[in-house]
């Protein structure tokens, strides 16, 4: 199969046991081939753990998953060297959790800031650094942090840094009624343990890997890359644009949002099976990439004004290319 045919396997697989979330699915795939990090926010029960776990099913990788809690130490996340008598190496390393190749960190506001920055490294750098001594991850790496929207009691709301190595940004809501019941039916079927199930073959690592190559080669025309640059300008100096709009934005979207811009719309380029990046490319993503790296004014929060409102404005005011 060639590296299309392999995604296009794997999303219609997890699409058998993720009813109802079409986009969650979507998203990421989209932050695995484009080699990046997600932050997932949506309500209890909407599948969020569930979708990790179908990718992990479904592609030949190792999952880890780490619930995140106030009593959580950083060497609980990245591992510690512990001490082993009689041996020439009086102390070895002992992995942590973080050495797999999907991490889902579960409810990632919930630790504070010091285990928070446990995986900045890790998300960044593809390393992690233990007693001076760094251990480099597999090439196959990523990060699916989720977190509550309405449960704050106990948390503790992650730093601009950390939300900065954040690829995408993606909020999912409830199903429709039609998807419900399809859900209730699954669940019934699943909790039947019929032993008839049709296997499903898994995806290789290399067809991630092959799709990355082709996504790399995806055209992008100065004036399409002016288009990203000019939206990630109106984040930054918005009364270019816009007066009103400069009132509600406290600071914009640095470098990084600008890069994750132009690698998540080749992304979805090549998964709609064009090889050059068309405006609607970088529409569809834009609030994904954007909504975590804008930060409102006072005005903006007191008026109840949304990042995602924010970037619709955005992506009004800016000329789009011809």
């Amino acid at each position: 199969m060639s590296p299309f045919e392999s995604i296009t396997a794997l999303k219609e697989q997890m699409s058998m046991s993720i009813i109802g979330q079409a986009q969650l699915i979507d998203s990421i795939i989209l932050a695995l081939l484009a080699d990046g990090n997600m932050l997932l926010e949506g309500l209890p029960g909407l599948a969020k753990t569930r979708a990790i776990k179908a990718l992990a099913k479904n592609l030949d990788c190792g999952l880890s998953r780490i619930q995140f809690t106030p009593d959580l130490l950083p060497s609980d996340i990245t591992g510690t060297e512990i001490y082993v008598p009689n041996e020439k190496e009086k102390f070895v390393f002992q992995k942590g959790p973080i050495f797999s190749n999907l991490i889902l960190a579960d409810e990632i506001n919930r630790a504070p800031a010091k285990v928070q920055s446990a995986l900045l490294e890790a998300m960044e750098e593809r390393q992690v650094t233990v007693s001076g001594k760094t251990y480099k991850m597999d090439d196959l790496f990523m990060v699916m942090a989720t977190q509550n929207p309405i449960e704050q009691e106990g948390t503790y709301p992650l730093p601009e840094a950390q939300m900065d190595r954040f690829l995408i940004h993606t909020i999912i809501d409830y199903p429709d009624d039609n998807a419900e019941l399809e859900i209730m039916r699954l669940n019934k079927n699943e909790a039947s343990k019929t032993k008839n199930k049709p296997s499903l073959k898994t995806i290789s690592q290399q067809a991630i890997f092959d799709a990355r190559k082709e996504i790399a080669n995806i055209k992008v025309t100065e004036d399409i890359e002016k288009y990203m640059v000019s939206l990630i300008s109106a984040t930054r100096y918005p009364e270019k644009f816009d007066t009103e709009l400069a009132k509600l934005i406290d600071f914009g979207a640095s470098p990084r949002g600008t890069i994750a811009l132009d690698r998540c719309s080749r992304t979805n380029a090549w998964m709609q099976g064009r090889d050059y990046v068309a405006p609607e490319d970088i529409h569809l993503i834009c609030k994904d990439v954007l909504r975590h790296r804008i930060a409102l004014s006072y005005k903006g929060r007191a008026e109840g004004v949304t990042t995602d409102q924010i970037i619709d404005k955005i992506i009004e005011v800016v000329a789009v290319v011809a």
